[in-house]
């Protein structure tokens, strides 16, 4: 028999399951401006975001934009100037030295940012030539189109992490915003009723814990078999 199981639940989307996009803050993209240049009026919280964000005029325009470490209000940020090479600054990453730490770098020219956008990540700029080749914040190299945008230097809020939170309350707002579980009770733990890896005398699973990849949503739980290879 088949059992309810947490990713079951989750994946049918039951409310307790929904990150509350209403109090999210609106989806973050670079502005499409004439402006070439701005001044930081605010640092705001964004639930649902590890990071701050900058509230920025240009010329009378506002605008949202990742906050890099080290902002603060009454800077001026310069947007898409080749030569300026500071943090906070946007420029296109064909005018960006290798070694320069990056980051809300866009997939494809124009699409507003992509990659690098957690607190206290960073990207480095590895060469330059028809394809700027970038060092991830995973360790791997990525090729991005030199005509793509990134910001210089390292996003705000790094330690974040850092700061215990203290009591299991703190815990369930912070993970809240982001619709993650905030505590996982293991299968093994479970009755036999609700879980394939639950029951038992003592915490085992009991069985093989390598199931089917053909396996019905109640009983694929553990570790997929293998592909086959040809």
């Amino acid at each position: 028999m088949g059992k309810r199981l947490r990713q079951q639940r989750r994946g049918r989307g039951n409310p307790g399951y929904r990150s509350p996009s209403h109090r999210h803050v609106k989806d973050i993209r670079y502005p499409r401006l004439d402006a070439t240049s701005g001044v930081i009026e605010d640092l705001v919280h964004a639930p649902g975001r590890s990071s701050p964000l900058a509230k920025v005029d240009f010329d009378g325009k506002k605008a949202l934009m990742i906050a890099a470490e080290g902002m603060m209000v009454g800077n001026e940020i310069n947007y898409n100037v080749p030569g300026k090479i500071s943090p906070g600054n946007v420029v296109p990453i064909k005018n960006v030295p290798e070694g320069t730490f990056i980051y809300n770098i866009e997939g494809q020219p124009g699409d507003g940012g992509k990659f690098v956008r957690t607190a206290g990540t960073s990207a480095t700029v590895v060469s330059r030539g028809d394809k700027v080749v970038v060092l991830m914040p995973s360790g791997t190299f990525k090729s991005f189109d030199p005509r793509c945008s990134a910001t210089i230097g390292v996003v705000a809020g790094g330690g974040m992490k850092e700061k215990p939170f203290g009591k299991a309350g703190n815990k369930i707002h912070a993970y809240r915003s982001r619709s993650k579980a905030t505590f996982t009770v293991k299968g093994q733990a479970m009755n036999a009723v609700d879980h394939p890896h639950g029951g038992g005398g003592h915490p085992q699973v009991g069985k093989p814990s390598t199931v089917s990849r053909n396996a019905p949503p109640g009983r694929k739980v553990g570790r997929l078999s293998p592909k086959r290879r040809k």
